[in-house]
């Protein structure tokens, strides 16, 4: 493998909650052991790792909770929600990545950090919200929702009525400084959660929460360049990125540049709504002078920097 340098690596989260399963706490914690085999092994072998997750999956499940008891306590606004899951989340990565430490005579320290990423406040997504949250609603209700809540409400094709959230470009790290000096240091840093706590500035430059989400592989690729890291990984469901994927003539890329990555995705290669926000984080993050930018399955992330498995992304 390469020489020790530091790296940043992007969990999807449905690699902690499998659409298979139940997703209870049992089963996220047994699959969070399994996803961090592959980073357990880089962080032995001496890579400075700030390690990023997704919550789809975790963020829908805690929205259902909060209607289910808005009758009976306050509701959380979208942003608490994003906070409390970096919280729990970063817990079970945590408390993992100290016990694989442990039994391989690691001595790290790892820790979690409540990370909030700047947005612009007029974000065109602000104005014309496009990302599904939350559970599904009858049609019936859906006016008034609207009308009570201040919600956009959009169907989603052949599941129902849900509400839209916009979804911003992240620009910076507030954390930032710190997460690079923890690092630089040896700490294993997880952080922007769910692509961490959007926050836009105040004329005065005192911070305020957007009610929005953020994309986890784009604020990753922000991350990367706030830390100077060499490489981004992103881990994601697939071993390799693939053209016309799904179909008979479905291939496989080991590696593709940027050029080729962007002409691609205009072509409508990736779509937003699955490889498209990996592919643009990988070329925000090699045109802002990243080295590279490996996509790959969770368990294949070693191979992968062995050059036997995944796609390279490079300038």
């Amino acid at each position: 493998m390469p020489a020790p340098k530091t790296i940043v690596i992007a969990l999807g989260g449905n690699a902690i909650t499998r659409e298979s399963e139940e997703g209870n706490v049992y089963e996220q914690f047994a699959n969070t052991r399994r996803a961090l085999v592959s980073v357990a092994r880089l962080a032995q072998s001496g890579y400075r790792i700030a390690m990023t997750h997704g919550n789809g999956p975790q963020v829908g499940n805690a929205m259902i909770r909060v209607e289910e008891s808005r009758h009976i306590v306050p509701p959380l606004p979208l942003g608490i929600i994003v906070a409390d899951l970096q919280g729990g989340m970063g817990y079970m990565i945590q408390q993992t990545m100290q016990n694989k430490f442990l039994k391989r005579h690691v001595d790290r320290p790892v820790v979690t950090m409540i990370t909030q990423v700047l947005v612009d406040k007029n974000d065109p997504s602000i104005h014309n919200p496009t990302k599904f949250v939350g559970p599904v609603f009858p049609k019936d209700q859906v006016d008034a929702l609207q009308r009570e809540r201040g919600w956009t409400m959009r169907e989603a094709i052949g599941r129902g009525w849900r509400r839209v959230v916009p979804s911003p470009a992240p620009l910076d790290i507030i954390e930032k400084k710190t997460i690079r000096e923890l690092v630089q240091r040896g700490t294993l840093v997880i952080t922007c959660g769910g692509g961490g706590i959007p926050v836009y500035r105040e004329v005065d430059g005192t911070l305020e929460g957007v009610d929005a989400v953020i994309d986890k592989d784009l604020a990753s690729a922000v991350l990367a360049k706030a830390i100077e890291a060499a490489a981004l990984y992103i881990l994601t469901a697939v071993e390799k990125i693939s053209l016309n994927f799904s179909t008979p003539k479905q291939k496989d890329l080991s590696e593709m540049t940027v050029a080729q990555a962007e002409a691609w995705l205009a072509a409508g290669q990736f779509p937003a709504g699955s490889m498209g926000p990996n592919v643009r984080a990988a070329i925000n993050f090699i045109k802002s002078g990243g080295k590279e930018c490996i996509v790959t399955q969770t368990d294949t992330l070693v191979e992968a920097l062995q050059g036997k498995t995944g796609t390279r992304i490079v300038e």
